[in-house]
């Protein structure tokens, strides 16, 4: 039986953890009003000129209205759910293909191994935002699955690297060496026995994986070249093309920067709890 099955404790793990639930509750407290809220907002508050503009806040509109006249409570509702789907599909995706690449590589070796690991280094070389710039142009209509698939195809390179090397270790285990005097062939020893190891690794490199996904497609969206629908990023394009912040038209660009920090810092602890998880020196008494 593998490391993971045999000595972990998750209900001690997370009594003793102190950065998960404050983590949690960051997440949700951004997340949840994106769920909900789209009951109780009128989706149309959002279109051009159904309000007067540059309202600051008030009864009628709790968050005011900017330069085009859309509510921006209903701007916050309706983007910050698609700003995390950009990020939970650039960082599943980009995550699913470093994962793959990576248990191959480092298990198996040999060529196969070499050719990863050098398409890896040469990646490495090539800055991310000229690969994403020339992606997004090269669309007239981006949408939010082609903006998460044009990040992911930058997001696999480190996660491989990095599973490669925990691979590395792992394959000179005793569980493993008894998988294979077992019969067990490669396949098999990689997604039974050295998967389950890898879950707590896996689950902190995803919430990773998530945030530079956010962030990359903030970087596209502030250059003007992020999908057509609203996202985080699509609000503060907007607020700095218009000048929000020098004519003081502060209900435009600080509650999204606001929203971004909480989701960042949540994301930011749950980090650390899956990594105090996953390396057994990080870990606190469990």
């Amino acid at each position: 039986m593998s490391d993971f099955r045999s000595n972990r404790n998750w209900p001690g793990f997370i009594r003793r953890t102190p950065t998960l639930l404050p983590g949690i509750v960051l997440i949700l407290f951004v997340v949840l009003p994106g769920i909900v809220g789209g009951l109780f907002i009128d989706a149309d508050l959002i279109q051009v000129h159904v309000s007067k503009i540059n309202l600051p806040p008030s009864r009628e509109h709790l968050l005011g209205t900017q330069s085009e006249g859309r509510d921006m409570l209903a701007l916050l509702i309706i983007g910050t759910p698609a700003t995390l789907k950009i990020g939970l599909i650039g960082g599943a995706v980009g995550l699913a293909v470093g994962t793959v690449l990576g248990l191959i590589s480092g298990y198996f070796g040999g060529p196969l191994d070499s050719a990863i690991r050098n398409i890896v280094d040469v990646g490495f070389t090539i800055p991310p935002l000229a690969i994403l710039i020339m992606l997004a142009a090269s669309f007239r209509v981006v949408t939010l699955t082609m903006m998460g698939l044009a990040v992911a195809s930058t997001a696999w390179m480190h996660p491989t690297r990095v599973i490669r090397s925990q691979v590395l270790s792992l394959r000179e285990r005793v569980f493993v060496d008894l998988a294979r005097l077992s019969g067990a062939g490669g396949f098999h020893i990689i997604f039974r026995e050295l998967m389950p190891n890898l879950l707590p690794f896996l689950a902190a490199s995803f919430v990773d994986s998530v945030t530079m996904a956010i962030l990359a497609s903030l970087g596209l969206e502030v250059l003007g070249l992020g999908p057509g629908s609203q996202t985080l990023g699509r609000i503060i394009y907007f607020a700095i093309y218009y000048t929000a912040m020098w004519r003081g038209i502060w209900w435009w660009w600080l509650p999204p920067i606001l929203i971004l920090m909480i989701l960042f810092l949540g994301l930011f602890l749950l980090s650390i709890a899956l990594d105090e998880f996953a390396n057994p020196r990080l870990r606190r008494g469990v």
